[in-house]
C-alpha cells in the first residue's frame, strides 16, 4: 500500500475524531437488490456421502468379507418460521446473510469485513474491517448501506434467541 493511502487514511480518521467528517456525508449507499434474501444452509446442502459399492470378485460365499463402510447422514436443519412468516435463524446466519448481501456491493472486500448481530427484537447489525482491507470511502460507503440491509432483513428474518 502506497504512503500516499496511507496519509489519506490517517488524515480522514484525524478528521472525523475531530468532527470535520464532511467527505462521509458527500458518498451515498449503492441501491439494495430486491427480493428476499437466501438463507444459507450452513453446510446442510451437502448431499448424503457417496456410498461405496461392493466390487464382485466372485467370492460371494466368503462369510469374513466386511461390509461397507456407512456413514451415517446428518438431516438438514428445519428452517423455522413465526407466526408472521419470518424465518427465525441464529444470530451467526444472519451475519452471513448480510455479509451476503454487502458482497453484493461493488469493491466489498474478499476478506477483513466481519458482522456482529446483535439485540432482539429490533436486531442490529455492525460491520467491523480489518485494517487496509478496504479504504476509507469505501467503508464508508457500506456502513451506510448497512441500515437499509438490515431493515431489508428484518422484514424477512427474526432473532432466534
Amino acid at each position: 500500500m502506497s504512503d500516499d493511502v496511507k496519509d489519506a487514511g490517517l488524515v480522514a480518521m484525524i478528521s472525523s475524531i475531530l468532527g470535520g467528517n464532511k467527505r462521509a456525508e458527500s458518498v451515498a449507499p449503492p441501491p439494495l437488490a430486491e427480493g428476499p434474501p437466501t438463507v444459507p444452509l450452513n453446510g446442510a446442502e451437502a448431499v448424503a456421502a457417496p456410498i461405496a459399492e461392493v466390487v464382485s470378485t466372485g467370492q460371494e460365499d466368503v462369510p469374513n468379507a466386511a461390509p461397507a463402510a456407512v456413514e451415517p447422514v446428518e438431516q438438514p436443519a428445519k428452517i423455522i418460521t413465526t407466526r408472521d412468516g419470518r424465518q427465525l435463524l441464529p444470530a451467526e446466519a444472519i451475519a452471513d446473510l448480510v455479509l451476503g448481501e454487502l458482497r453484493k456491493l461493488e469493491n466489498f472486500p474478499a476478506t477483513g469485513a466481519s458482522v456482529t448481530v446483535y439485540g432482539y427484537r429490533h436486531w442490529n447489525a455492525m460491520i467491523t474491517f480489518a485494517p487496509f482491507s478496504t479504504n476509507f470511502q469505501n467503508a464508508t460507503r457500506f456502513r451506510q448501506a448497512m441500515p437499509d440491509i438490515v431493515f431489508k432483513l428484518r422484514r424477512f428474518v427474526e432473532l432466534e434467541i
